[in-house]
């Protein structure tokens, strides 16, 4: 009896353990994902902040432009610190990442405007995106392999999932924040300086999680394989240059990663800009309606990678990137007929007066059915948005979900976070053409259609060559060591 309460209360000791992990790694990543976000999530305002006035379509491309920096970096953010982490340490890798990321957000806060400071601004501002992009690159593999490396074999899909969580409560979060700083003041003070606000708050936020993440020890498996002399002294040579590995690295980047960030960049991403600028939708009314459909994903992400546990990551994945080439375009001209508006092109248009250059939505006159300006969306159906952008976000759900677990177990342990974090960076950042460039050039190409712009995403969401050459791994008996 009293061996049996022992065994209980270890039980019970491990499974407190694991929670310990999975909160101080995720609430980490949590936040440098909404550092990394709130720079997208204030597009319409700092555009104008830190490039030349006077042509708004410029601005909008430079911004977006140098936001992408942040995803072309990340790759080698990912090679850089995930030789750390399998040389030095899981831990110490994803310190260095948090203390860079924190820094880098709370410097932009700090950041004169052009107009203060010429073109020192823009340039100082894509040099700190750099260091985000690097920063972001080091964190994701980090957190998902030292997670993955705590938790049983058997429920590994389900505890590695709450670090997938984190992007998509990044996002959610960066977009709550920027909205209460918005209604605490007055348009007038946000645009002039509390936009300032969302950036300082990361030193706040990442102090309390460079804390958390001290307190934590080293991953077992790691201090395991370093204590026996067997990790990898060339962690870059021993993933790329091994066929076997860098079969598994190639596999992972075009069947899974590459297809899982169109997927998640179409359900969460775009459609801030797509309701904003194409159909007119309010950014208060577009805020909520993201928020709320990214809140109400969240317990799927978990389910998917509890299910993944039980029916295996593979089939899962391919039947989101499936649903989704199948009713992407029927899904945003729900979103169109949503909005209510009517709006059917978008054209670039000169400001008599000033010279400024900006997109205008069109729509067709009732009475004579020629081409007007479309009105703002007064009353969309925010119900049928909400859903619509729920629908897309399960498709997230399925594929991300069980990434970080089929990830963590398709490489072996002295080279895993290096090997993980390329293709997975890759896949979502430059593989499949920058998505936040892709926004602003698909409707400069595309004036009339506006759903011109979707088509790209819609063909590289589809991965079905990739896909089929996934090896389904038996999540029960896949021992990471």
């Amino acid at each position: 009896m009293a061996s049996q309460t022992v065994t209980i209360a270890a039980a019970g000791n491990a499974e407190y353990g694991i929670w310990r992990v999975i909160l101080a790694s995720a609430a980490g990543t949590l936040i440098e994902w909404y550092d990394f976000f709130i720079f997208g999530s204030l597009v319409a305002v700092l555009s104008l902040k830190f490039y030349p006035p006077g042509n708004e379509i410029f601005a909008y491309i430079a911004y977006l432009t140098t936001f992408a920096v942040g995803f072309v970096v990340r790759p080698f953010g990912s090679l850089f610190f995930g030789r750390i982490g399998d040389v030095v340490g899981r831990k110490y890798a994803f310190l260095a990442t948090l203390s860079i990321m924190g820094g880098a957000t709370a410097l932009i806060g700090l950041l004169p405007t052009f107009k203060t400071a010429g073109w020192f601004a823009p340039i100082t501002l894509i040099v700190i995106r750099m260091l985000q992009g690097l920063a972001v690159g080091g964190e994701y593999g980090g957190a998902a392999v030292y997670v993955a490396e705590h938790v049983p074999d058997r429920k590994r899909g389900f505890y590695t999932s709450f670090i997938q969580i984190t992007g998509m409560l990044g996002l959610c979060v960066s977009l709550i924040v920027v909205r209460l700083a918005e209604q605490s003041m007055s348009k007038r003070a946000f645009d002039a300086w509390g936009w300032r606000l969302p950036f300082l708050l990361s030193i706040f936020l990442v102090g309390i999680s460079l804390y958390a993440r001290s307190k934590m020890n080293e991953s077992p498996i790691f201090s395991t394989i370093k204590s026996a002399g067997k990790t990898s002294t060339q962690p870059l040579k021993d993933a790329f240059t091994k066929w076997e590995n860098l079969r598994e690295v190639l596999i992972s980047l075009f069947g899974a990663t590459a297809a899982c960030g169109v997927v998640a960049y179409m359900g969460h991403l775009y459609p801030l800009f797509y309701l904003q600028t194409i159909l007119r939708v309010s950014e208060k009314t577009t805020i909520f309606a993201v928020a709320v459909a990214i809140l109400m994903v969240l317990p799927f992400v978990t389910l998917f990678g509890w299910l993944s546990d039980k029916v295996g990551r593979k089939w899962l994945m391919m039947a989101a990137c499936l649903l989704a080439v199948m009713t992407y375009i029927p899904i945003y001209e729900g979103m169109e007929h949503a909005a209510g508006n009517n709006v059917v092109k978008v054209k670039s248009t000169k400001n008599k007066v000033t010279g400024a250059i900006s997109l205008t939505a069109m729509t067709l006159d009732p009475t004579t059915g020629m081409q007007m300006p479309a009105k703002e969306a007064l009353d969309p159906n925010l119900p049928m948005l909400v859903f619509l952008l729920f629908v897309q976000g399960i498709y997230a759900s399925m594929i991300y979900g069980p990434l970080a677990a089929y990830l963590v177990e398709a490489f072996p342990a002295r080279i895993r976070y290096t090997s993980l974090s390329l293709p997975y960076h890759i896949g979502f950042g430059i593989f499949w053409r920058l998505p936040p460039v892709d926004w602003a050039l698909g409707l400069r190409c595309d004036r009339q259609h506006i759903r011109g712009p979707l088509l790209p995403y819609v063909c590289r969401s589809g991965d079905p060559c990739g896909g089929w050459s996934i090896a389904e791994r038996d999540p029960r008996y896949t021992n990471l060591g």
